[in-house]
């Protein structure tokens, strides 16, 4: 028998407002526990005002929320399958020849655009908002004082020193092991923050210990001729390790600008295990929305068969803090290169879809 629109049309809305409702529910936790953390962490600083702190969580609220997409889809599908079932709707609905796949259909189509709308919608959106929040947290309570930026114009750096501050800029990097070597160098040198009192031209710089050492380099400052210099070491407070994790995580990267990114790092020298690992788990998200709305749906089969409200509520959220782990567990071996990336990102999208499918055949006799 074929799904009526009528009734997938209000299959479908009750799974958006079950979604709804469950995903402000989290987010409302998460917000609430951010600003916390924030407290704590800001209570040693006087000049973080509370004003500055709810700034910063809402900030990184984006960011958070994307994590909640899937519990909401496997909570708000198993609240609607739950709240169907205890009133006979489905059980009306396939005593009329309709099976479990088909009044499945509108609800997998709508994770599947959730998913789809994290991705190219909410996910740039919140890698903006992170980025920002990235910055407050470096300045405000890191301290942090270098910066680095990496595009297609070539790498950026902003170092401090006791003198002054500078701007470090290349063309071409390349790291050899734990040497970083730089061509076609300018440094920009600053007194204080915005006090411009020079500039140098070299041709090569390595970076030494607690030293830039700029070769064939020319020193120009205002009202003196320029000076050439075959060696001149410049203080610096950047390390290798500094400058890895300088760079902007992928967290902080909109979905449409991994790929050229990822590029840009793979050319300069610099490992983007991470940054396509992440990339490529965005792609998985629709397939993860999918797999919950699976999962739920075993879960409340199983409950109009044997009951037990207690079963379904352990049952999915169980399902949900064992599949989370299991995630983090093939994302670390992604990230230390153990498995492709590929299978890292894939797996537990994958490995859910094929449970929750599994065990629907199982269950399902339409």
């Amino acid at each position: 028998m074929r799904l009526s629109p009528t009734l997938s049309v209000y299959i479908g809305r009750q799974f958006l407002v079950g979604f709804v409702i469950v995903f402000l529910v989290l987010v409302t936790l998460i917000l609430t526990f951010d600003t916390v953390e924030l407290m704590r962490r800001s209570a040693a600083r006087p000049n973080i005002t509370f004003a500055t702190v709810i700034d910063m969580a809402l900030m990184k609220l984006p960011h958070m929320s994307q994590q909640a997409f899937p519990f909401a889809a496997l909570l708000g599908a198993m609240m609607v399958f739950w709240r169907l079932t205890r009133s006979h709707e489905l059980v009306v609905t396939r005593g009329a020849g309709v099976s479990a796949w088909q009044f499945l259909l509108p609800v997998l189509f709508l994770a599947f655009f959730l998913g789809v709308f994290r991705v190219t919608v909410s996910n740039p959106l919140a890698s903006a908002m992170l980025s920002r929040y990235e910055n407050l947290e470096a300045t405000l309570l890191k301290g942090r004082k270098s910066l680095l930026a990496l595009s297609e114009n070539g790498l950026w750096l902003r170092q401090s020193s006791e003198t002054g501050q500078a701007v470090v800029h290349s063309q071409y990097m390349v790291q050899q092991g734990l040497d970083v070597a730089l061509r076609d160098v300018i440094v920009f040198l600053y007194e204080g923050s915005d006090g411009f009192i020079g500039r140098i031209d070299a041709e090569h710089a390595r970076l030494a210990d607690g030293f830039w050492h700029l070769r064939n380099a020319w020193v120009i400052t205002p009202e003196s001729p320029p000076q050439f210099e075959q060696e001149y070491w410049l203080e610096t407070d950047l390390t290798l390790n500094k400058i890895h994790e300088s760079f902007a995580p992928p967290e902080t990267m909109s979905f449409w600008a991994l790929p050229a990114f990822i590029k840009t790092l793979e050319e300069a020298g610099f490992s983007a295990l991470r940054h396509r690992l992440h990339w490529h788990v965005l792609l998985a998200t629709p397939l993860l929305m999918c797999a919950m709305v699976f999962i739920a749906a075993t879960f409340t089969l199983r409950h109009a068969r044997r009951g037990g409200t207690i079963f379904v509520i352990a049952g999915g959220v169980l399902t949900g803090f064992v599949l989370y782990f299991f995630s983090d567990i093939v994302f670390a071996l992604g990230l230390s290169d153990s498995i492709p990336v590929t299978l890292a990102a894939w797996t537990p999208s994958g490995v859910a879809t094929l449970l929750g499918l599994a065990m629907l055949l199982h269950l399902e006799d339409g």
